[in-house]
Formats: structure tokens, C-alpha cells, sequence
């Protein structure tokens, strides 16, 4: 196997913040790999980089064999880009829309309309092809976005969070409609997500990045292989103070506890028997205990381990640089 994808120590400064600060990893051909960090952490910029759309301050990246600072136009010939918000014109049909990017790629036209009518029933957009864009719903939108990425045939997809702003299952078809066009074509896939399900359930390895650096690399399940033991995640009614949650649960054997809000994580070794202690050590002090449960290590679980914060609440940060 070659690599479609070299990424060696990029860096990129807009003004006082440091969007990227040193990011290297690859991505083999054929492979699904997810860049998975909240809003804020370098993904977009990383991607951007190496779609050309913009020059990295230092390091180095190729695509598909070719340098992405010497040879832009090559990139651009084997790469589709679908950005977070890509544009498709609401007042065309699917179809139309499909036939403009083919004539944008240089496809002859009757070459185009096969092509369009290829990529229209991969993503089960037939029926509607001929409705105008503004008809259809976001996922359908979405799904439409996906192929006019992928008229001239690329041999590398970059997808930047390709379900923002879908509600949880239109979501969930995209992420079909994204896993069977894998399998129909043999393609090289790298996107960017801040949503842990989409990174388990697409990517065949995850690039997890925080501040511009990445911090984790590898499959999924081998990412939270490496944390031994359990989490145990217990709310209790009202907003107690923190040191008192920790002070209550200090005779745990716990190696990390983690409080937001009402809600306390701790990663211990045996759940089973450490969320009785747990429960009872709360319940001692005054805390009333409203719910708790015991989970297998998750790839939130992965970055709070690197980070010492979780990536959901990072996610809901809004002075993320």
C-alpha cells in the first residue's frame, strides 16, 4: 500500500492565533481516516492545506504524489473537496446542479449527464433530480454536495464535518449513504469531524488533533484499548461544589475524575465495583445521587486522557481559538 496522503509538520498562523502548530501523520490508499477535534482545533485549516486552497506557514504535505505547494493544479485534479458549508445553487435542479461542476471539470457533456445520473442514483437522489435544489431537505442537500465533489472521479475525498447541522437521522443516512459509497468505489477519504459516533462508526483510523497538534493516532478500537479499565459517570441533583464531589469519592481507586457541572466521570479499574463505593461515598456527605452508570472507555475517554478535559465539552466552548 502507498500513501495517497503525507502531512509532515504543517503549520499555519492567522495573525495572534495559531490555527495549526505542528501536524504530521498519512493516509494510506483506500483508506477511511477522520481528523476528530472540537471546533477550534486546526481540522479545517489542516484540510485546507491540503486541498490548496491554502498555504501552509511551514512543512510539508503531498497528495496522491504530488506536492501541495508545487503542484496545486495536480492536487487539484485528483482530489474532490466538499467543504462545511459547499455551495450548490438552490434555484437548479440536482441534476443541473451536477451538469454545472461537470462543465466547471471539464467533462464533455455527454459524458456529464451519465456521470450525474451515476452519482444521482448512488446517493438515492434519482427521483428527485429534476426538483430545484430549495425543494429538498438538508440531508438530501448534503448528499447532493457529497457527489458534485465527486463528478471528475477523484482518487482522494476530503469531507470537512460533513453532517453539521443535520438533525441526529438525516445524520444517521448520511452516514450510510457515506459508508456504501465506499464500498461502490475505491476511495481515499479523509474528513473532519467534532462528532465521536461519526468518527467510530466511519473512519478506519482517527487522527485526534487539540490546539493545532495532534495528539492520538489509530483505529478506533485500539485508541480505547490502550485505557484499561471502566468509566463510571454518576449525576447528583443540584450544582454541588467540586471539591466536595472529589473530597467524597477520594477512598476510590480511581485514576481520573472529571466533574462538569452536576455530572461526575471517574475512570476506575473495575466499574462494577467501584460505582457502589462511589454512590456510597456521595450519598455519605449529603449528595443525593439522581442516576449513575458504568461504560466501557469511549473515544471521549481517549482525549480526555491526552488533554485532561473531554472533547464534548469542548465542543461546547465558546472561546475556542
Amino acid at each position: 500500500m502507498t500513501d495517497a496522503i503525507i502531512a509532515r509538520h504543517l503549520r499555519k498562523r492567522y495573525g495572534a492565533v495559531q490555527a495549526v502548530a505542528d501536524v504530521s501523520f498519512t493516509v494510506t490508499e483506500g483508506e477511511v481516516v477522520c481528523l476528530l477535534g472540537p471546533n477550534g482545533a486546526g481540522k479545517s485549516t489542516t484540510t485546507r492545506i491540503l486541498t490548496t486552497l491554502t498555504r501552509a506557514d511551514g512543512g510539508s504535505a503531498t497528495v496522491a504524489g504530488h506536492d501541495v505547494t508545487a503542484q496545486p493544479q495536480s492536487v487539484r485534479a485528483t482530489v474532490g473537496y466538499i467543504a462545511q458549508h459547499a455551495g450548490t445553487d438552490a434555484y437548479l435542479t440536482g441534476r443541473e446542479n451536477l451538469l454545472v461542476q461537470s462543465a466547471a471539470q471539464g467533462l464533455r457533456r455527454a459524458v456529464a449527464k451519465r456521470r450525474a445520473a451515476e452519482l444521482l442514483d448512488r446517493v438515492h437522489l434519482t427521483s428527485a433530480a429534476d426538483r430545484l435544489v430549495a425543494t429538498y431537505s438538508g440531508g438530501m442537500r448534503r448528499r447532493l454536495e457529497i457527489v458534485m465533489g465527486m463528478v471528475h472521479n477523484p482518487s482522494v475525498i476530503f469531507l470537512d464535518e460533513p453532517t453539521t447541522g443535520l438533525d441526529p437521522e438525516a445524520r444517521a443516512d448520511l452516514w450510510s449513504e457515506l459508508n456504501n459509497l465506499g464500498q461502490q468505489q475505491s476511495l481515499t477519504v479523509l474528513l473532519t469531524t467534532h462528532y465521536l459516533e461519526e468518527a467510530d462508526r466511519l473512519a478506519d483510523r482517527v487522527v485526534i488533533i487539540d490546539r493545532g497538534r495532534v495528539i492520538a493516532e489509530g483505529a478506533p478500537e485500539v485508541l480505547k484499548s490502550r485505557l484499561a479499565g471502566d468509566s463510571v459517570t454518576v449525576e447528583v441533583a443540584g450544582r454541588p461544589a467540586t471539591q466536595d464531589i472529589l473530597a467524597a469519592i477520594r477512598e476510590v481507586d480511581s485514576r481520573a475524575v472529571s466533574v462538569a457541572g452536576n455530572r461526575v466521570v471517574a475512570h476506575v479499574q473495575h466499574g462494577s465495583h467501584a460505582l457502589p463505593a462511589i454512590v456510597t461515598g456521595l450519598e455519605a456527605t449529603g449528595l443525593h445521587v439522581t442516576s449513575a452508570s458504568v461504560t466501557r472507555p469511549s473515544l471521549d475517554d481517549v482525549y480526555l486522557h491526552y488533554t485532561g478535559r473531554r472533547l464534548t465539552d469542548d465542543n461546547t466552548r465558546p472561546d475556542r481559538p
